[in-house]
């Protein structure tokens, strides 16, 4: 991480399946928002109350998206630390947007309310092969998350005029 940039961990839930898309140079991406709910205690109902959520767009790249498409799904609970990025683009009628998300540094399931069989896999090999060196997550279908295949390269010509987050 280089001086300037704004580091950022968040824990929360995934709000839909990773989607996984291919540069056209074939490098993966995994797009994902995870929402963070923040609770405190009432003391005088004794309750706990939940604030605004707070849904933030998360962009993987490369090895870590894959990894994301094949271990995480709807409604897990992650950590993800990355870098803060702002992304500014013009809509097809000139409109100026802007919009804050995360660039995903790190990402892994919440071991809080749920447990993980984590595997090792050799780098740059399929996830499916013995003897591996990366990480590779995976966990019981009833700890809320399991594997998502990743879908074949994008061929839509929006992909590269959408924002990345």
């Amino acid at each position: 991480m280089s001086a300037g940039e704004t580091p950022l961990t968040v824990v929360g839930n995934l709000t839909d399946d990773p989607e996984i898309r291919f540069t056209p140079s074939g490098a993966a991406m995994a797009k994902f928002t995870v929402a963070s709910t923040p609770r405190t205690y009432d003391k005088t109902t004794n309750q706990w109350r939940d604030g605004t959520a707070m849904f933030l767009r998360c962009t993987a790249w490369r090895d870590l998206a894959e990894h994301v498409g094949d271990s995480l799904t709807k409604g897990t609970r992650v950590i993800v630390t990355g870098r803060l990025r702002q992304h500014d683009w013009q809509t097809p009628e000139n409109e100026n947007r802007s919009m804050l998300g995360l660039e995903v540094d790190e990402v892994g399931p919440s071991l809080r309310f749920a447990t993980a069989k984590v595997t090792r896999i050799r780098s740059g090999a399929p996830a499916s092969s013995p003897g591996a060196d990366a990480w590779n997550t995976s966990a019981p279908a009833n700890g809320g998350w399991g594997t998502h295949a990743a879908t074949p390269p994008a061929t839509d010509s929006k992909y590269s005029d959408e924002p990345p987050f």
